[in-house]
C-alpha cells in the first residue's frame, strides 16, 4: 500500500469500468481501530493491511462500491460495515450492514457523515480528522477531478438526479478540506489538496452539472 499521509494509505488500483480507476483507503487514526473507505475488488493488499493493524470499520460511500469483497473484508478482519441506510437493499445483497447511516452527524470514530444524494440516492461523503489537524474529505463519486484538470460531478442519468446533486455540491463547497479523495477517477490520482480553491472547485463542478443536466 502507498502512504498518502502518516495515517492514510492507498490500496492498489482497481478498474471497474474502462477509463475509470478506483482505490480503497486505510485510515489508521481511528479511535476504535483502522477504517477502510470505499470498496475493493482484490485481496492483494490484505497482507499489508494486516501489518498495519487490520480493519475495524469499513465505510462505503454508495451502492456501486458493494460487491463480493465486502464479505471477504468482514471474514478476514472482522470489520463492521457502515453504509447508507437508503441503499441497504442493494448493499445487503453482498454483506450485512452493521451501521446504517442516515442524517448528518459525527459518529463514534470521529468521522463526520455527510449525506450527499444525487449521484445515487444514498451517496454519502465522509470528513475525517487526519494527522496534524488536517481533514480528509472522501467524496465517493459525488465530485472528482477529470483528466483535463477540471472538477466535475458524478452525474449519470437516469441513475443520478441533478437537483439533489447540485444541492450536495453546494453543501460540500461550505467545507474546507485539506485533502479531497474521490472513489472513481479518470485522471492520474484520486487524491488532491485543493487549498483555498475548494469553493471554486465545487462551483466549477456545479456549472458543469447544469450544462450536463440541460442536455440530458
Amino acid at each position: 500500500m502507498r502512504p498518502i499521509r502518516a495515517d492514510l494509505w492507498e490500496a492498489r488500483a482497481d478498474s471497474p469500468f474502462p477509463g475509470l480507476t478506483t482505490h480503497a483507503y486505510l485510515w489508521t487514526g481511528g479511535p476504535d481501530g483502522n477504517v477502510l473507505f470505499y470498496g475493493t475488488q482484490t485481496d492483494a493488499d490484505f497482507g499489508d493491511v494486516d501489518r498495519l493493524g487490520g480493519v475495524a470499520h469499513h465505510y462505503l460511500s454508495h451502492r456501486d462500491e458493494a460487491g463480493p469483497m465486502l464479505a471477504r473484508v468482514r471474514s478476514r478482519f472482522g470489520a463492521r460495515l457502515h453504509a447508507p441506510a437508503i441503499e441497504l437493499l442493494e448493499i445487503g445483497q453482498h454483506a450485512h450492514v452493521d451501521v446504517p447511516l442516515a442524517g448528518r452527524h459525527v459518529d463514534g470514530n470521529g468521522i463526520e457523515v455527510i449525506p450527499t444524494p444525487g449521484h445515487t440516492p444514498g451517496s454519502t461523503c465522509y470528513l475525517v480528522p487526519g494527522v496534524n489537524g488536517q481533514s480528509y474529505l472522501f467524496t465517493g463519486d459525488t465530485i472528482m477531478l477529470g483528466a483535463d484538470g477540471n472538477w466535475f460531478a458524478g452525474y449519470i442519468p437516469p441513475i443520478s438526479e441533478a437537483q439533489p446533486l447540485a444541492d450536495s455540491l453546494r453543501l460540500l463547497g461550505t467545507l474546507a478540506p485539506d485533502l479531497v479523495i474521490s472513489s472513481a477517477f479518470p485522471g492520474e490520482s484520486a487524491v488532491h489538496a485543493p487549498g483555498k480553491q475548494w469553493r471554486a472547485d465545487t462551483a466549477q463542478a456545479l456549472a458543469g452539472l447544469a450544462e450536463a443536466a440541460a442536455c440530458a
